[in-house]
């Protein structure tokens, strides 16, 4: 049985995703801070595990990761998902603790992540695995006033390139999906703030599919990887956005 951490797990594309490899016949790390969602979601599903942690939060990661391979035996795959959207503006708007949560969820808690996974890939036998890193479209081109969330998934492709480089001795895959306005709380709120302004709202997908498109990304033998996927709603303002 294959098996896999994914980090955001609690709610979002984390939980659709965790859900459906589940539903597939992984084993799942589910890794969040909400204890009791996580509870609930792993009732009565034996491959379910779990693994109440702050991303932030060295310790509490480094005992998640060890905690699912002691129970599992090894990790074959990082879902790299964790990621928050703090309040937008522009950049002297934007207060500076939200800049400094925003980077510290989203890049110090996914190369925190993506340090304990590498580690197990590459100290277990046989050596190898798979990372998968949450990006988004706004890894290639902003939404208006989000300069803290833009950064930061500008730095995740970064983060991804050098994993895929570094781990090409230890057999671990790295590869990345930019995912645009999958519907989850997240960009409903988005939607719910552009109807208030009297805007015309984003076109948006069903977060099911940017689940399956993770699976495909998974379900590749190590010796195959997509190294950047994008998966977004057809008709969103991708192309010449910016």
């Amino acid at each position: 049985m294959k098996t896999i951490i994914v980090t955001g797990a609690s709610s979002g594309i984390g939980r659709a995703t965790a859900e459906l490899f589940v539903s597939e016949g992984w084993t799942v790390g589910l890794l969040a801070r909400s204890a009791d969602t996580l509870k609930e979601m792993a009732k009565e599903r034996a491959s379910a595990i779990p693994l109440v942690a702050d991303v932030t939060d060295p310790s509490a990661v480094s005992q998640a990761f060890t905690e699912f391979t002691k129970q599992t035996g090894r990790l074959d795959v990082l879902f790299n998902n964790a990621g928050i959207f703090a309040p937008g503006g522009t950049i002297d708007e934007i207060a500076l603790e939200d800049w400094y949560n925003s980077v510290n969820v989203n890049l110090n808690g996914m190369f925190l992540c993506a340090r304990a996974a590498f580690a197990a890939m590459r100290s277990q036998v046989p050596q190898g695995g798979r990372i998968i890193n949450n990006g988004s479209i706004a890894a290639h081109v902003p939404r208006p006033n989000s300069v803290h969330y833009s950064a930061t998934k500008h730095a995740i492709t970064g983060l991804t390139r050098s994993l895929s480089l570094d781990g090409r001795c230890f057999s671990i895959a790295c590869g990345q999906i930019d995912i645009g306005n999958a519907r989850t709380p997240m960009v409903q709120a988005l939607v719910d703030d552009a109807i208030s302004d009297g805007r015309e709202p984003d076109p948006t997908m069903d977060v099911e599919d940017a689940a399956r498109s993770v699976l495909h990304m998974a379900g590749l033998p190590l010796e195959a990887n997509v190294q950047f996927m994008t998966v977004m709603a057809t008709t969103m303002p991708y192309i010449g956005r910016g």
